[in-house]
């Protein structure tokens, strides 16, 4: 019973006054004491001492007859039995009252515990609380931030879209030349690749002429102001207006500089071809007025009368505009044979008279001076017509008619003018101007061979001109 109570409390335990058998001795009083011993890492071991408390209950039971020693040992037995059964109520109250201290204060504990949980799981519910509300401000927070990207997105989208559709070159640097971006479109224009960003501007290969980019740079992060001028590639294929403007943070403060490049090419061309037509039109507007200053003069030594004067000058000059009306309407470009003859034979060309003038041929296309040279030479023809010849009578007719030949090199535009049915025509005494300004014209802006045959049935014409001055035919 010692025993156990010392396993199960693991306390020491004492018990005097044991009967114990001593063999050859007799009985022998004894006081029990079992101490637990533990060492780490060892199971559980138990140290039990006998101790003597001396030798009086076998003198008496030696000494006393043999009936009152069984009575005395009965007592004895009782004794110590009761003895015994104190101890152990003894015991059993000690054990009973600490267990019940223990409870109280596992109770005390508990419930001190269970308070601690209480107020933690007030603390997690208020916790709760604010995460859920701290959560609903991040949803709220990360909505917009969801709607700032979507329209930050879509400004990107436009402005590649931008770049992309206007096709304007554009490179933005920092104060030290350093790359912070550009566009596709600068790829004509310098070796850029993406990861060439971060690199300084004046480490990559440009392909324009002449260009100081560095310089330019400098002078604008120094005064602040726009600088522009135009370059060109190396090839002279393209012209482009660069310009470079200081780059602006959001607090004004300058922080690089961004550099574009607009193609204008077509500007340049545009303004080189202005000014050829100017310096044309001024060469023509020499010639025609030396032509015009010719014609007075040649008219006015043919002229019997100053009305035949100014009928002829007229007539020439007229028909001078009208070749130049024609080439005007057509921006100086070639121009169609056809038009240029009907321009010229559209007084004759009305009513009943149309039927007195026959055309025919194909269409032919004419530079700007061979189209005023035969203009000029069908005036003269037609003049002379209807002074002298088949348009002067009602049954006359001419017959107007072109062509053109294959000849081994190039080829050849034949023109021919056959009057018919006019009066009988007779050569000429000496030779006049129209037909000096018929064969010398021709002959020197078209290269043309002009043969005139005054024949008895009426004047005949014709005109061969290589096609390779600048005609063609459709």
């Amino acid at each position: 019973m010692l025993l156990k109570r010392v396993v199960e409390t693991g306390r020491s335990a004492q018990k005097s006054r044991v009967t114990v058998d001593v063999p050859g001795e007799g009985r022998q009083l004894i006081t029990l004491s079992i101490d637990p011993v533990t060492e780490q890492g060892s199971d559980s071991h138990y140290l039990i001492v006998f101790v003597e408390d001396g030798a009086q209950i076998t003198a008496r039971i030696a000494a006393a007859p043999d009936e009152p020693s069984r009575e005395t040992v009965l007592e004895s037995h009782l004794e110590s039995d009761l003895r015994d059964t104190r101890e152990q109520l003894q015991a059993l109250t000690e054990e009973h009252e600490t267990s019940l201290e223990e409870l109280r204060s596992a109770n005390e504990e508990l419930h001190s515990v269970n308070e601690e949980l209480q107020s933690a799981n007030e603390e997690l519910e208020t916790s709760k609380e604010e995460i859920q509300s701290v959560n609903e401000e991040l949803q709220t927070v990360n909505a917009e931030l969801a709607i700032k990207v979507d329209e930050l997105n879509n400004r990107n989208s436009d402005l590649q879209n931008f770049f992309a559709g206007t096709e304007v070159a554009t490179i933005f640097l920092d104060q030290h030349l350093v790359i912070r971006g550009f566009t596709p479109a600068v790829a004509g224009l310098y070796n850029l690749i993406p990861s060439d960003v971060g690199r300084p501007i004046t480490d990559i290969a440009s392909h324009l002429q002449s260009v100081d980019l560095r310089t330019d740079i400098l002078g604008v992060l120094n005064t602040l102001e726009v600088f522009e001028r135009q370059v060109v590639l190396n090839d002279g294929a393209k012209y482009y207006l660069m310009r470079v403007l200081p780059y602006r943070a959001p607090n004004s403060k300058v922080d690089g500089v961004v550099v574009t490049f607009v193609e204008v090419t077509s500007i340049v061309q545009a303004e080189e071809h202005q000014r050829l037509l100017v310096n044309e039109l001024n060469h023509r507007v020499k010639n025609m007025l030396t032509v015009v200053i010719s014609l007075a003069t040649q008219t006015l030594r043919g002229a019997t009368t100053l009305a035949g004067f100014s009928e002829t000058f007229v007539g020439r000059v007229h028909a001078l505009t009208a070749a130049y009306s024609l080439l005007s309407s057509e921006a100086w470009q070639s121009v169609s044979l056809r038009e240029v003859i009907n321009e010229e034979l559209k007084p004759f060309m009305a009513g009943e008279k149309n039927a007195n003038i026959v055309l025919d041929g194909p269409a032919i296309k004419l530079q700007p001076r061979a189209a005023l040279a035969l203009g000029m030479a069908i005036h003269e023809l037609t003049t002379n017509a209807v002074k002298y010849g088949a348009l002067s009578v009602a049954e006359g007719s001419v017959s107007l008619t072109w062509r053109v030949e294959q000849q081994a090199d190039d080829k050849e535009l034949t023109l021919e003018w056959v009057e018919s049915g006019g009066p009988v025509v007779a050569p000429p005494t000496h030779r006049g101007f129209g037909t000096n300004l018929i064969e010398r014209g021709l002959r020197q802006d078209m290269s043309a061979v002009v043969t005139v045959e005054f024949a008895p049935a009426g004047l005949r014409a014709r005109l061969r001109a290589p096609l390779r001055m600048g005609q063609t035919a459709d």
